[in-house]
């Protein structure tokens, strides 16, 4: 049994190294001052989608990311590494929007792509740390989803069983569900594999259209002619038929007023020693401080 699969990627913005200037005078981030970079846990999603592939051979992985048209340099990374195809969901309309309207214009797109058997992502991405597309997704297609996934154990192309083995808080959980449905990976399972050079080779002209310069359209078009699986799909909003009510700033009932760096900094420090009478004293101070308690 072949299987289609579909990796569900985002570009964020590198917060592993934030600076005084990652934050604009407005209080939102300063993405122009911070590198963009494969959502972490999006590459522990695809590696457990390329081990699917190694073992139900024919299966295909697309790759599906939303954002600016830079985005699509996800596809790439997601190409060099083994997938097959992916597609950018880029609009002006689609700016501003919370987990709701970014949910929803996902799920569209995969209604658009279609024929899927399991829909893989990262359990959350690291410029908003909410861990909820993923499952909103689920529940708009209407999927039994099984999230904070450290490996799939076992999957019955007879029967269409999965089995999936979960890291929760306090322990691990082993759960088991049928195809279709929607997996969040988190970011303590296997990482990716690296880049493939041969497919470094085979892809590294992959672009979508809309990356491309208006000069330099004809000549893309005619590199795509030649070579079709260069071509990363590009849709807006109405290539998806998305209801302009429910994408970008006015689908997104979450407004964010703010968002400010802050930097932690030590105004004291003290020097303790081993004894039992330090050791209380300090932890009668935090307790009258309500530290802890």
């Amino acid at each position: 049994m072949a299987l289609n699969i579909i990796v569900l990627a985002k570009q964020v913005p590198d917060t592993h190294n934030v600076g005084p200037d990652a934050m604009t005078p407005e209080g939102t981030i300063n993405r122009a001052a911070l590198p963009a970079v494969f959502n972490p846990e999006d590459l522990n999603a695809l590696e457990q989608a390329l081990r699917l592939k190694e073992q139900f051979p024919g299966s295909k992985i697309n790759v599906l990311t939303m954002g600016l048209p830079k985005s699509a340099e996800v596809v790439r990374e997601a190409l060099y590494r083994g997938a097959d195809a992916g597609y950018v969901i880029t609009d002006r309309s689609l700016g501003g929007a919370d987990t709701l309207a970014t949910s929803y214009t996902i799920s569209q797109a995969i209604r658009k792509i279609g024929n899927y058997d399991i829909i893989l992502g990262g359990r959350q991405a690291i410029d908003g740390d909410t861990a909820q597309v993923g499952p909103q997704v689920a529940e708009k297609l209407g999927l039994p989803q099984v999230t904070y996934a450290e490996e799939i154990l076992e999957l019955d192309s007879a029967t269409k069983r999965i089995v999936i083995k979960r890291h929760i808080d306090g322990g691990v959980e082993t759960v088991e569900s049928h195809l279709p449905l929607v997996v969040t990976v988190n970011g303590s399972a296997a990482p990716c594999r690296p880049r493939n050079a041969k497919r470094v080779m085979t892809y590294k002209n992959a672009a979508s259209p809309a990356e491309k310069a208006p000069e330099a359209q004809d000549e893309f078009k005619a590199l795509c002619a030649k070579k079709p699986f260069l071509n990363i799909t590009t849709w807006g909003a109405a290539d998806i038929e998305a209801d302009p009510q429910q994408i970008g700033k006015t689908g997104s009932p979450t407004n964010v007023k703010a968002v400010k760096n802050i930097v932690f900094k030590a105004k004291e420090n003290r020097t303790m020693s081993a004894s039992d009478a330090d050791v209380e004293n300090l932890i009668v101070e935090l307790l009258n401080e309500k530290i802890i308690g």
